[in-house]
């Protein structure tokens, strides 16, 4: 059937018209720009050397903002348009040319690498997207604005199989856009989407979209968008005006019926008579749509939709599309571990870790969980709790140098008196230098330092006293008078040695008939490699606590009131009785006397030698003779009369 225009509609195709030849952008500037709709919002590719700024001041101004890419359906929309910009320019030079879209970061806003935009964030709002395609890594730079283009071959319109990478850098200035940009890409969202108008015969189509940008093919004409069809071939044409409106909720219609342009010269023909699938003539020359099975004719009476509502995917992601009852509606389904997102088409991961499901960490997955142990623990075995702890002071695993205490979920080191803990992670020991502490060693003279330990000596002319640390006056100076016993004289002939008996009473018998000076007198002599911190007493009879005694395991001395502990074992003196190292220290001091006085003498010698040198060269000096002269006697003074008869003599009044 012949569609007619009443006069209604032809008084409102009239005022359409003239508002379309009224506008800055209809005419020669629409091949400025490509279009791509799709879903609820269409693309814009121009071209144009501006900087990031007065892109997005381009976009905004027709009611969009730059291009997000936020998905990979996105970026071939994107693509789209690009490709179209592209056919319709004379091929250029092959080189790398850049258009801006809508991702930027602010100044004072650094990189993170962790994130898949970097910290860039779309210009329209919203989250961060888990789409990209970076061209290369993301500078780190947080002191200027940056701005993200895309990169496109202008040789050649740019395949579908390959999209366009992401650079970023300076956002340009005014006059100054940045280095190969070539222009921009704008996104236009909306409400609603009508189908494109369908001819049933010779004609064309011209949409004007909201944001003043004209096209003759769009897969999707967006909500408010006018439509002016010119029908008819050679003299004879007709016009109809169309306006996509909103019919129902998200439900879009130009409010036509039928094929446009349809004619009974050309029947089915033509372009399948307009109609989606099938296509019926009459034998007048009509025609009509029809649809296959499985399928139903919409109200328009040219498209065709499926019977089953799953049939057009409407679920997107790990939805499923679950028809109900009559076939008539839909209801998207999630698997495990996911529920529908707000728009009920698509599902969501749902964070089982707010639940607390583990013994102690849980780390959520998607559409699932896991529990880890925290560091100290590990994994139980079947029957036993989740996470027990790890025993790291088990033989073959200790990491610390002497003791470990294990503890929940963790361990601490010790050391054995006499060291403390060293190291990063306090796992080793080190020998405290107890001859070198801040307020100075026990010892009243001499401090030998031990691993785990210490040791006290005296100066020669000093012993040791019972307490192991205080130095008394050696027996030289309490030397009996003749007459003693055999066990004094003994002593007698020590008084000369380096440590002499660790005791100055007199010897008293015990219960053997031995005396208990002569059996502490025998005492180890110190090693001669021990290390030697000397500690003079302050005053020339020292003084220190008292009872204070070595341990024969060289630990730390121990305060004890006897001289044997409660084994009967004998407390080892740090030096022994028979003056080895005394006589050697003594020795030292000899050898260094003598040696300073042969030194002495040795320079006396050489300095007497230097002089007799001297003198012997200063008495050839005054037997040489200096000149003729000097080979001659000087005669005595002569009256001035007579001087001038020796040409020799001097003149007088000189000195000679």
């Amino acid at each position: 059937s012949m569609a007619f225009l009443t006069v209604g509609e032809m008084a409102t195709g009239l005022l359409l018209g003239l508002l379309f030849l009224g506008q800055p952008w209809a005419g020669a500037g629409a091949d400025k720009e490509a279009v791509v709709c799709a879903g609820t919002a269409c693309y814009t590719a121009h071209w144009g050397k501006l900087s990031a700024a007065e892109a997005q001041s381009h976009c905004s101004q027709e009611g969009g903002n730059l291009a997000t890419v936020k998905s990979e359906e996105e970026a071939r929309h994107v693509q789209r348009a690009l490709a179209q910009l592209l056919r319709r320019q004379e091929p250029l030079a092959a080189r790398i040319g850049k258009f801006w879209i809508g991702l930027q970061r602010e100044k004072g806003k650094c990189l993170d690498p962790n994130l898949p935009l970097k910290g860039f964030s779309w210009v329209g709002g919203g989250g961060d997207t888990h789409y990209a395609n970076w061209h290369k890594e993301v500078r780190s730079s947080c002191i200027s604005k940056r701005c993200v283009s895309l990169m496109l071959d202008l040789s050649v319109p740019p395949p579908a199989s390959r999209l366009p990478k992401w650079s970023e850098g300076p956002c340009g200035s005014p006059g100054s856009p940045g280095s190969s940009i070539e222009g921009f890409v704008c996104k236009f969202s909306f409400k609603g989407m009508c189908r494109p108008l369908a001819l049933g015969g010779p004609g064309n189509v011209t949409y004007i979209t909201p944001f003043q940008a004209t096209s003759s093919s769009l897969d999707a004409v967006p909500f408010a968008s006018a439509a002016d069809v010119t029908c008819g071939d050679g003299d004879e044409s007709m016009s109809h005006y169309f306006l996509c409106k909103e019919k129902a909720p998200n439900v879009f219609h130009w409010g036509s019926s039928g094929p446009l342009c349809v004619s009974p010269k050309h029947g089915c023909s033509f372009n399948n008579g307009g109609c989606q699938q099938d296509c019926f003539e009459g034998g007048d020359g009509s025609f009509r749509c029809g649809c296959r099975p499985g399928f139903r004719l919409l109200d328009d009476l040219v498209t065709c939709a499926s019977r089953n509502p799953c049939s057009s995917s409407p679920c997107t992601g790990e939805a499923t599309c679950v028809p109900e009852p009559h076939g008539k509606s839909y209801t998207c389904r999630c698997p495990q571990g996911f529920q529908l997102d707000s728009s009920q088409l698509g599902c969501v991961d749902v964070d089982e870790c707010q639940d607390t499901p583990c013994a102690q960490e849980c780390v959520n997955t998607p559409g699932g969980f896991r529990c880890e142990c925290w560091v100290g623990y590990e994994p139980g075995s079947p029957g036993e709790e989740a996470c027990r702890d790890v025993d790291e002071c088990a033989p073959g695993r200790s990491p610390c140098a002497q003791g470990c205490t294990n503890t929940d979920g963790s361990f601490h080191c010790s050391c054995e008196e006499g060291y403390v803990l060293a190291g990063e992670d306090d796992t080793q020991c080190q020998d405290v230098d107890e001859c070198a502490g801040p307020g100075g060693s026990l010892c009243d003279s001499l401090c030998f330092n031990t691993q785990g330990s210490f040791r006290c000596g005296c100066l020669p002319g000093w012993e040791l006293a019972a307490d192991g640390v205080s130095c008394t006056m050696g027996p030289e100076s309490l030397r009996p008078p003749a007459g003693t016993s055999s066990q004094e004289e003994d002593n007698g002939e020590r008084e000369g040695s380096t440590v002499p008996p660790a005791t100055t009473s007199s010897p008293t018998r015990g219960p053997e008939g031995t005396s208990e000076a002569a059996s502490t007198s025998r005492r180890p002599a110190l090693p001669p490699n021990s290390p030697l911190t000397s500690a003079l007493p302050k005053m020339m009879a020292p003084s220190g606590p008292t009872g204070i005694w070595m341990e024969p395991s060289t630990r730390h001395p121990m305060a004890t009131t006897g001289h044997r502990d409660s084994a009967g074992g004998d407390f080892v003196a740090p030096q022994s009785d028979d003056g080895t190292d005394g006589q050697k220290l003594l020795l030292f001091y000899i050898l260094g006397t003598v040696v300073a006085i042969l030194l002495l003498l040795a320079l006396a010698l050489g300095l007497l030698v230097y002089r007799k040198r001297r003198a012997k060269q200063e008495e050839k000096k005054e037997k040489k003779p200096q000149s003729a002269a000097d080979s001659y006697s000087w005669a005595p003074e002569r009256a001035e009369s007579r001087a001038t008869e020796n040409q020799y003599s001097p003149t007088p009044g000189t000195d000679c």
